[in-house]
């Protein structure tokens, strides 16, 4: 992984980790350990998706860059489809506290691409080739009249 993409990973994981531990903490004091297990799993659960999603972006836009951004529509779509059904699943169950596990994943999912948002716009990223001024300039073959 070059080191763009690192430090890009490390300014939207960090953020969306630290909020995680806050929500696991404040479900922890609501509803106990089954609350804070909830809000613990749904963390995980984003942080996850959105690290994956993101290493697949990031080798799209290296390898196909003319698919890059049809490829990051669909796939925060289909991020976004696969949290629903993950929340549907267990909507139901009693190995922790299903409102904690849905609002820890809700949250670390907003945190997540907002932090991602944000790293990019702090991003140095060329626009123009810095090398192409040292190059040398073509030579006019036109008429000179």
């Amino acid at each position: 992984m070059p080191s763009n993409d690192a430090r890009n990973l490390l300014r939207t994981a960090a953020p969306t980790a630290a909020v995680g531990v806050l929500v696991i903490a404040v479900s922890g004091v609501v509803a106990g350990g089954k609350g804070a297990l909830g809000a613990a799993v749904g963390t995980v659960l984003a942080l996850l998706f959105m690290g994956i999603g993101l290493y697949v972006l990031q080798w799209t836009a290296r390898t196909l860059p003319q698919l890059f951004q049809a490829m990051g529509l669909m796939l925060y779509v289909a991020q976004l489809l696969l949290l629903l059904i993950f929340v549907a699943l267990f909507k139901g169950t009693s190995l922790f506290n299903p409102k904690t596990f849905a609002i820890a994943l809700v949250v670390a999912t907003v945190v997540w691409m907002a932090a991602q948002a944000r790293a990019h716009m702090k991003a140095k990223i060329f626009y123009v080739d810095p090398d192409s001024r040292t190059s040398q300039k073509p030579e006019k073959t036109g008429s000179t009249s």
